[in-house]
């Protein structure tokens, strides 16, 4: 109590201290700008009367000068610039002291003009008021800018490197420059671009004075503490080596917020270090929501595994689009509750839009279908974790196989509208029972779009960070555990997208999808896995946990693929969406198929998926890696982001 009552006290002497020194500040300028007035008579006077000093210091002129300094001040307290502070150098600032100086102008005039006193010139009253005004301005510059880059650096204040003099970039320094805050504070020490235009560039007294490749000399020279960046707008690639090269300096790197998350200008509270979000470099993705709201409103929609990570995300935002009744399917009753309480804020259970359903089971299936007669379709179950359906594949068989051929005939047998099955980048020149199963889902539904008239389309995407049992869960609880951190092989990488980024892009594929075809979405650029363990680390601020390989698994690769070699990639209305044909598999061979042992199904996954079943053992890590290695064995968590 007494701590807190201490931070008040602390807090209300600091308000005073500046309130005061800003009442000082104000003050003395009126009395410099008062001045400077008195002054503007003599030298309007000595530029009327062609430089002759003698005549322009009258007995006249310097009543003349008296009054408009009397006049100023009385203007300039009423509706002037000393009424009320301004931040120095503002637009409001400028705008008071020239209405203070028109008013002026036009009192003299009435005083000189009607009344004929003081005897000078007919042109003082107007000439005085623009030697004045010329006077505040010149002498405001020469202040600010003699003080610009010289801002007292106090013992807890933080110097720090800004990377960004673009627009942002700019108000931030200016704000931090500012910034009269009490406890610690960054204190802008250097300004550095990598856009040849900005060269020589001056933000108050700031030059930029190189590119990325000058964080080191930089923060060596002005001893700087952290780097900003700046640039809201930056490719996550750009990001990932610009904060690589911040923390090889030493440097905290801290980044803003996206501009859509920021309400004012820029300031110190706004700073945060680097997420995996900032690092993925993911834009504001621009949907076409006539379209989607087209394919959704007023419409029966019915989402499966609605109480996974993707699931419950489509539902949230499906729900925005105001369809007639979203129905959420799955078997996890537990996870159906939470996706209710998110989107509802109540979850009571008995409201009619839950149906508790295992996709394995074809009759409960089809008679939830016939009871709720759904026109939109969104099929997100499936198994998902890729090393251990390398174990079971048989597993793999049931739900991602048989149980999309018993969604894709429940939703045929009521004339569903449009059919979206949910898939993964690793359906592409599969390689993993994963990746075989839902290659199969794909040619599933495929087969049913040539049947009818209604869309029936697959969305492929890559990993989602956040998702259920992701590598970032894993990760997190490696980290927490105090290490060490397993990934399988230091060049390994996957493509990322966040989940409610994924989500968007599904709905909109859904709208603007063609028959048949799997709608494959942008990725971007892939991510390294180890980088991805790096930040994570970073984030927790534990710089001990250490990184160790394990190798690649049978089914892995190092990087992931989008489409299958020989698909004919086909750009769509939108341009982060493409899509691909797959061809079609006979229904009717899928569900005659019954295996008695997992080699039997893995073998006819292989051969049906087109995919293939070789792994290189040269692509593995050897003995030089980081970290000492670790047989499968000896591990219970080897990671290569291998999760949807």
């Amino acid at each position: 109590m007494s701590q807190s009552t201490d931070a008040k006290a602390s807090a209300r002497a600091h308000g005073r201290t500046h309130r005061e020194r800003d009442r000082a500040v104000r003050y003395g300028w009126f009395a410099v700008d008062l001045l400077v007035v008195l002054i503007s008579a003599f030298m309007a006077a000595w530029v009327r009367y062609d430089l002759d000093a003698t005549a322009s210091t009258t007995r006249e002129i310097a009543l003349f000068g008296l009054l408009a300094a009397v006049v100023y001040a009385a203007v300039g307290m009423m509706v002037g610039p000393y009424r009320i502070g301004h931040m120095r150098g503002s637009f409001e600032e400028t705008s008071d002291l020239i209405r203070a100086i028109l008013v002026t102008a036009l009192v003299l005039a009435v005083v000189r003009l009607v009344f004929g006193a003081p005897d000078v010139p007919r042109s003082l009253p107007f000439t005085t008021p623009v030697f004045a005004l010329l006077g505040m301005f010149t002498l405001r510059f020469l202040v600010r800018s003699w003080r610009w880059g010289r801002q007292t650096v106090r013992e807890q204040d933080v110097r720090a490197i800004v990377f960004g003099a673009g627009h942002m970039g700019r108000q931030l320094v200016r704000n931090l420059h500012r910034d009269t805050s009490q406890g610690d504070r960054y204190v802008p020490v250097a300004l550095l671009d990598d856009d040849p235009g900005k060269r020589r560039l001056s933000i108050d007294g700031l030059r930029v004075s190189g590119t990325r490749d000058q964080i080191t000399a930089v923060a060596e020279r002005t001893q700087a503490k952290a780097l900003i960046i700046a640039a809201t707008t930056m490719p996550g690639e750009d990001l990932r080596e610009i904060s690589e090269l911040g923390r090889q300096a030493g440097l905290d790197v801290l980044i803003l917020p996206p501009v859509n998350e920021l309400f004012h200008a820029p300031r110190g509270a706004d700073l945060r270090h680097l997420n995996l979000e900032d690092l993925l470099g993911r834009q504001r993705i621009e949907l076409d929501q006539t379209a989607i709201r087209n394919s959704i409103a007023g419409k029966r929609v019915l989402v499966t595994g609605a109480g996974g990570s993707i699931g419950s995300e489509l539902c949230r935002q499906i729900d925005r689009y105001g369809p007639a009744k979203l129905v959420l399917l799955d078997r996890d009753e537990s996870a159906m509750h939470s996706a209710q309480m998110s989107m509802t804020g109540r979850a009571l259970l008995d409201d009619g839009t839950l149906a508790l359903c295992d996709i394995r089971d074809p009759n409960a299936l089809g008679a939830i279908f016939e009871r709720e007669q759904p026109q939109v379709v969104f099929h997100a179950a499936a198994l998902k974790h890729l090393t251990l359906l390398e174990q079971f594949p048989i597993e793999a068989w049931k739900t991602n196989v048989l149980g999309t051929l018993n969604v894709l005939e429940a939703a045929q047998a009521v004339g569903v509208e449009t059919f979206v099955n949910v898939s993964t980048d690793k359906a592409a020149w599969p390689s993993s029972v994963l990746g075989y199963s839902k290659r199969l889902a794909e040619r599933l539904t495929a087969s049913f779009a040539s049947a009818g008239d209604d869309t029936y389309v697959s969305v492929r995407f890559g990993n989602v960070l956040g998702s259920r049992g992701s590598v970032i869960t894993a990760f997190t609880a490696q980290i927490e555990r105090g290490g060490p951190v397993t990934v399988t092989h230091p060049d390994v990488e996957r493509f990322f997208m966040l989940i409610p980024e994924a989500c968007q892009l599904v709905l909109q594929a859904s709208a603007i999808g063609t028959d048949g075809e799997v709608m494959v979405l942008a990725m971007g650029k892939p991510v390294k896995i180890v980088d991805v363990a790096r930040t994570l680390i970073e984030m927790a601020g534990k710089h001990d946990v250490e990184i160790q390989y394990t190798g690649l698994r049978p089914g892995e690769k190092l990087s992931e693929q989008l489409f299958t070699p020989g698909e004919e990639i086909k750009t769509s209305e939108h341009p982060l969406v493409s899509h691909v044909n797959v061809p079609a598999i006979d229904p009717q061979l899928v569900r005659a198929q019954y295996f008695d042992t997992d080699a039997d199904a893995l073998a006819w996954m292989v051969e049906h998926s087109g995919g293939h079943r070789d792994h290189d053992p040269s692509k593995d890590i050897d003995i030089t890696a980081e970290g000492p290695i670790l047989s499968p064995d000896s591990v219970a968590d080897h990671h290569g982001g291998e999760n949807i």
